[in-house]
């Protein structure tokens, strides 16, 4: 059975929704505790606006967007015109009037991380050949990494204590593909804005990260000479977060996936062929099947496709649709919790 390290997953991670009002307002999350993120990512919900990821290492202000390559949306300052999001607060966020997160009647889904702890590694120190600042939290295994390219091999310093399976890159000054990273392959990468099969590049240099470092390639996508990157880094941690992999079975009675824990968000990609990520949560429809799925790599609103239950240890497919569930196909996800399968004190949790 699946002990949990972590029996409030609300402190650091959170699924909230609300609706625009055309006037900026602020948002509060509605968890058990509060949540101020170091990471947020927003998606209007019924329309076709950009996700819009902003984070508190590159300032709150400024964006780049998952379903583009484009370079980040530099406000440069508050009140700017790029800007959306206008503050990060104590239990939410704050979002300006209008653009891809405040137009009046729309509904929005806000994913918010918290990570905390500083990161500030000089060149050459822990194992690291360039500098990297960044946001780091080893109890939750979420890091925020940034840091400027060589274009030639080098390594990064996370400080997680724990070994990254799932990294989001991108590079911020220019506008080059998402790098995935995930321990699928150090010789393969995935594009978080695009629907592509795992390809295979110099990125990672055909080596894991470890529990301090990750190694960079030469590959604009992760390491362009005299260009900042932004890295979100996943790790395992028992009881709240999972990185894995799964054989499709191509059937509606389909594939189950042990996590130890309830999912309160899951997204997932197909890696031996081209088929688009899905993200679910555990509040958008908050009943099975789940079919609220959004799609990361397009500006799609929100649909309404049957996928998965979400169970007290786990999900478990009920569609036989190619992006998650194909029979015979690679499938590679990430989840974290609402709930522990069992708490620390051994305390069991309820059914969805």
């Amino acid at each position: 059975m699946a002990y949990t390290e972590i029996d409030d997953p609300t402190a650091y991670f959170q699924t909230t929704l609300y609706s625009g009002t055309g006037s900026q307002q602020s948002i509060t999350n509605g968890g058990n505790s509060d949540l101020q993120p170091d990471w947020l990512w927003i998606k209007e919900r019924d329309g076709t606006s950009s996700h819009q990821i902003m984070d508190a290492v590159r300032l709150y202000y400024n964006r780049i967007e998952s379903n583009n390559d484009s370079a980040q949306l530099d406000a440069g300052q508050t009140g700017a015109t790029n800007q959306n999001v206008t503050s990060f607060d104590s239990d939410g966020f704050g979002v300006k009037n209008g653009g891809a997160v405040n137009e009046s009647g729309k509904t929005y889904v806000a994913w918010q991380w918290k990570a905390g702890t500083a990161l500030n590694n000089s060149a050459g120190a822990n194992g690291g050949s360039i500098a990297t600042t960044g946001s780091i939290s080893s109890t939750s295994g979420f890091g925020i990494v940034k840091y400027v390219g060589t274009g030639s091999n080098a390594t990064i310093y996370h400080g997680l204590g724990k070994i990254p399976r799932m990294i989001i890159t991108k590079n911020i000054d220019q506008s080059f593909h998402w790098s995935v990273y995930t321990f699928h392959s150090n010789t393969k990468i995935l594009r978080l804005n695009g629907n592509n099969a795992e390809a295979t590049e110099t990125a990672f240099q055909s080596t894991d990260p470890t529990t301090t470092i990750q190694s960079l390639g030469n590959h604009n996508q992760n390491n362009g000479s005299g260009d900042t990157h932004i890295s979100y880094m996943f790790c395992d941690v028992p009881g709240y977060q999972k990185i894995g992999s799964y054989t499709g079975n191509g059937n509606a009675d389909g594939t189950f996936i042990y996590l130890g824990f309830k999912p309160a968000f899951i997204i997932i990609k197909k890696t031996n062929a081209a088929e688009d990520w899905e993200l679910f949560d555990n509040k958008r429809l908050g009943y099975n099947v789940d079919n609220n799925n959004v799609v990361p790599n397009t500006t799609s609103a929100e649909a309404t496709s049957d996928r998965l239950d979400i169970v007290s240890n786990g999900f478990k497919f009920r569609t036989a649709a190619g992006s998650v569930n194909a029979s015979g196909d690679s499938f590679i996800y990430m989840a974290c919790a609402s709930n522990p399968f069992t708490t620390s004190t051994g305390v069991p949790a309820t059914a969805r």
